[in-house]
């Protein structure tokens, strides 16, 4: 167990802070001076484990590892074994350009261990299998295959927005009733050209490429985040005239019980008629999420469900019949249905969001030098 008291000096912190800063180090390496940091900075195991999605003990290990040994100690020690083939220049030019996007001449949108083994031989001399590539890719979790998706908010007023909304997650308001409102939108009802071939053994379901489109419909839902029950319903377009219907049907489903709707800024979700509405219901109050932050919205995970289990893979000869299959889902949902635990606390998301603007601007930062 690492000793508790916080005694880092400020040339520590410093040397702590240019290695995070270091975009030529091992991420690894920028984690663990960000444990020694914030556990000098008084933060408690629990917390940095959460920040950074690592366990407790390894918490523990490395502000030990640096009070014994400085920035040295948060290396990697030696292993046993086979030496290294290649010296330790190379590996660090390998790990710098996989972490650039390839020449533009190479019309290349990433890298592979096999066009990078190619290029380093060509432009730079050096030698080196594409085995070694991806094997030196594996212990830095370096994926140039994958890629993801953000989006920063620009929303000035993100951090009480987040307050108000996951405080509703966390907390909500004694016998009031919280729901979780969005739409999705232009469901479409795809047929295939031809019957589906059904699983059997050593086989999986096959369908045709192609497909026959009978037209969309707009699915609104809102989901109780202490019971996880969806009340849903389509309709052939999304505008304020359908919102205000739905939510006509969740105020008499709820009748006399003070109900906390979160959703997000869409211009429908606003305006006159809606403040006209609002003015009618006063024990209805509207959350809005964070602009650019739907991930905040918990109906959004029930979307990615339903899309999955119901809806992606499904055959609808007509628009009726894709709104059928979405009533009898949600039907089969509310029969064992479970609220999703959410856990993060305004503090942490507030703090996570931070991190990510700072390291955002740093690297626009440097691509315009």
């Amino acid at each position: 167990m690492v000793n508790a008291s916080h005694v880092l000096t400020t040339e520590q912190k410093s040397t702590l802070r240019a290695l995070i800063r270091d975009r030529g180090e091992d991420r690894r390496m920028a984690d663990r001076a960000r444990m020694v940091l914030w556990w000098d900075a008084g933060r408690s195991a629990g917390e940095i484990a959460e920040l950074l999605g690592v366990s407790r003990p390894t918490v523990y290990v490395w502000p030990a590892r640096f009070a014994e040994g400085g920035v040295e100690g948060l290396r990697d020690t030696p292993r046993p074994g086979v030496a290294p083939v290649h010296d330790g220049a190379v590996r660090a030019r390998i790990l710098a350009v996989t972490r650039q996007s390839p020449p533009t001449e190479t019309g290349l949108s990433h890298w592979s261990s096999r066009e990078l083994a190619g290029h380093l031989k060509r432009a730079e001399g050096i030698d080196v299998s594409h085995n070694f590539i991806a094997d030196l890719w594996r212990r830095h979790d370096l994926q140039p295959h994958r890629q993801g998706t953000f989006k920063l908010s620009g929303d000035p007023d993100f951090e009480a927005k987040v307050a108000d909304v996951v405080g509703l997650y966390l907390d909500p308001p004694q016998g009031a009733v919280v729901l979780s409102f969005d739409e999705k939108t232009q469901v479409q009802a795809l047929d295939r050209t031809q019957p589906l071939l059904p699983i059997d053994f050593g086989r999986t379901e096959q369908r045709t490429h192609d497909y026959v489109r009978h037209g969309t419909t707009n699915l609104f839902a809102a989901l109780n985040t202490a019971t996880g029950e969806v009340l849903g319903r389509c309709f052939p377009r999304r505008r304020t005239e359908e919102f205000l219907a739905f939510m006509d049907g969740v105020a008499a489903g709820h009748a006399g019980k003070e109900l906390h709707i979160i959703l997000d800024n869409l211009s429908t979700h606003a305006g006159p008629d809606v403040e006209r509405w609002l003015s009618k219901h006063p024990r209805i109050t509207f959350h809005f999420t964070p602009t650019g932050s739907s991930w905040l919205n918990q109906v959004e995970t029930w979307f990615g469900i339903i899309t999955k289990q119901a809806i992606r893979r499904g055959t609808f000869v007509s628009v009726r019949h894709l709104i059928t299959t979405i009533h009898d889902y949600i039907s089969h949902w509310n029969q064992d249905a479970e609220p999703f635990a959410w856990t993060a606390t305004p503090g942490e998301i507030i703090m996570k969001v931070r991190i990510l603007h700072r390291d955002f601007k740093k690297l626009l930062a440097n691509n315009w030098k």
